[in-house]
C-alpha cells in the first residue's frame, strides 16, 4: 500500500525534529534523576535498545497495554485483571513512562507481566520496540497520541485501541500546532473508546473519524474497593485513636504551603484534628515531613511507623498504591492538583470508599467527573484555599452533610460503572477465542 504523500513529509519532518532534541532527553533524564533517582535507571528501555535481551525470548501473541503513570495504570488495572482472569495464558505487556507508573505494575502484578518503559517517539526505537515484542494487538491508556508510535503499530501490523480516551479543551488546544500529523496518526487507530460524549467530540475535532469513535463511559467508575479495607479501617483506628481525620491528597509542590496554612487553622477549630499528606509525587513525600516538622508538629510516616500514633499531628503517606484505603480513614478529603493549573486528580476513588470530597477549582482533566459529582452534590468545588477551608471545616462540623455527600458519591459511582464491560466488547475482535 502507497503512503501518503503529506503524511510521509509530515512523518519526516516530526521524525527530524524529535532526533534533533534526541539529546534533550538525556538532559531531561538527569534532571529528573536529581529529584527522583529511579530516572537514572533502565536508560536502555527509553531508547529500545534491549541489551541482554533477546529478540526470541519476547512472548508471541503479546497484548500489549500502554498508561503513561499512575493515574493510567489505575485506569488500566480493571482492564488487565480481567484480561488475566479470562485470558490466564495471554502474556501481556505494560508499558509505562513514570518510575511511578512503573512501581505500580509492579506493585499491582510482580513479575506476572512483562513491564517496560515506553521508548521516546523516534523511528529507530518504536521500529525496535515492535520487532522486539511483536504484540498481537495495542490497547493505548487516555491520551496517549504519539505519532510515530501510533503509525509504526500500524506498519507492523497491530492494531490499537484508545481505552478511556480523555481529552481536554485545554489538551485539544495544545496539540493545534501537531495536528495534522496527530489527526493522521489518530485515524491509524482501529476504536477510540471516549470517556464521555464531550471527550468523543474533541478527538474528532483533532482528526478521528465519527465512526471510529464510541463514547463507553469512564473505567475509573469500574475501580473496585480495596481488598481487606474494612480490616485496614480497624487497625488505622485502633492506632491513631478516635478523633477526627482530613486527608490532602496528590498535592503539588506549590500547593504544600496551603495544606500547612489548613491545617493550622482547622486545628484550631478541631482539637486533635490528624490530617493524612499523600503528596502525587515521590520526590514531594520528604518536603511535606519537612514541611510538618517546621510547622512544630510532630510528624509519623506510613514506612516509618507504618501507622498514626494518637499523638501524632500530621502522617504522611509515603508509599504508592494505598491512596484510596488511607481515603477511607478520613472524614474528609482535599483533592489536589486543583488549586493550581494542573487539572485535578481522581475524585471517584474518594467517592468510591465513602469519603466527602473538596476540591479546588482547575479540574480540566476531570471535567466529566467533577461536573457529574457536582450535578449529585458529591462534591465541594471551592474557588481558592479560602473556599478550601470553608468547605473542609464545614463538613467536618456537619456529620449530616458529609453522609448526603458520601451517598450521592456512592450511588454516583454504582450508577457510572459498566465501561469496563463495554470496552471489552469493544476489543473483542483482538482477543483470543472464547471467554471475553
Amino acid at each position: 500500500m502507497r503512503k501518503d504523500p503529506i503524511e510521509r513529509l509530515l512523518r519526516g519532518l516530526y521524525s527530524v525534529a524529535l532526533y534533533v532534541l534526541l539529546p534533550v532527553t538525556a538532559y531531561h533524564l538527569i534532571w529528573r534523576g536529581f529529584r527522583q533517582r529511579a530516572y537514572f535507571r533502565r536508560w536502555n528501555e527509553r531508547y529500545a535498545a534491549y541489551r541482554g535481551l533477546h529478540d526470541d525470548d519476547a512472548p508471541r501473541d503479546t497484548l500489549w497495554v500502554h498508561a503513561v503513570s499512575v493515574g493510567e495504570v489505575n485506569a488500566a488495572a480493571p482492564v488487565v485483571n480481567a484480561l488475566r482472569k479470562l485470558h490466564p495464558h495471554l502474556p501481556l505487556l505494560v508499558t509505562t513512562i513514570t518510575p511511578t507508573g512503573s512501581a505500580r505494575v509492579r506493585a499491582l502484578w510482580g513479575d506476572s507481566v512483562q513491564h517496560v518503559y515506553l521508548p521516546y517517539d523516534v523511528p529507530g526505537a518504536v521500529r525496535r520496540f515492535f520487532e522486539h515484542f511483536r504484540p498481537r494487538a495495542g490497547l493505548i491508556l487516555e491520551t496517549e497520541l504519539w505519532p510515530n508510535l501510533l503509525f509504526g503499530a500500524r506498519d507492523h501490523g497491530v492494531p490499537t485501541y484508545l481505552l478511556n480516551g480523555r481529552l481536554s479543551e485545554r489538551s485539544l488546544r495544545g496539540y493545534r500546532v501537531l495536528a495534522p500529523i496527530v489527526g493522521r496518526a489518530l485515524r491509524t487507530v482501529r476504536r477510540v473508546g471516549a470517556q464521555s460524549e464531550a471527550d468523543g467530540q474533541r478527538f474528532i475535532a483533532l482528526g478521528a473519524k465519527p465512526d471510529q469513535v464510541l463514547d463507553l463511559g469512564n473505567l475509573k467508575f469500574d475501580t473496585p474497593v480495596p481488598e481487606g479495607l474494612d480490616d485496614f479501617l480497624v487497625q488505622f483506628r485502633a492506632q491513631a485513636g478516635d478523633r477526627p481525620v482530613w486527608i490532602a491528597a496528590s498535592t503539588h509542590e506549590g500547593e504544600e504551603a496551603d495544606v500547612i496554612a489548613l491545617h493550622r487553622r482547622l486545628r484550631e477549630k478541631h482539637p486533635g484534628l490528624l490530617l493524612l499528606w499523600a503528596p502525587r509525587h515521590p520526590e514531594r513525600f520528604r518536603a511535606a515531613v519537612d514541611h510538618a516538622h517546621a510547622a512544630g508538629w510532630r510528624v509519623a510516616t506510613r514506612r516509618l511507623t507504618r501507622w498514626p500514633g494518637p499523638g501524632d499531628d500530621v502522617f504522611v503517606v509515603d508509599t504508592l498504591g494505598e491512596l484510596m484505603a488511607f481515603y477511607a480513614c478520613a472524614q474528609v478529603a482535599f483533592v489536589g492538583g486543583s488549586l493550581q493549573a494542573i487539572g485535578g486528580h481522581n475524585l471517584l476513588e474518594p467517592a468510591a470508599v465513602g469519603t466527602a470530597i473538596v476540591t479546588g477549582p482547575h479540574l480540566h482533566n476531570f471535567a466529566d467527573i467533577a461536573r457529574r459529582l457536582e450535578q449529585a452534590q458529591a462534591v465541594r468545588i471551592a474557588q481558592d484555599v479560602e473556599g478550601v477551608f470553608a468547605d473542609v471545616d464545614a463538613l467536618l462540623g456537619d456529620e449530616t452533610a458529609r453522609q448526603q455527600m458520601v451517598e450521592a458519591g456512592l450511588r454516583l459511582v454504582q450508577e457510572g460503572r459498566g465501561a469496563l464491560a463495554r470496552s471489552f466488547e469493544m476489543i473483542a475482535p483482538v482477543l483470543p477465542r472464547g471467554a471475553r
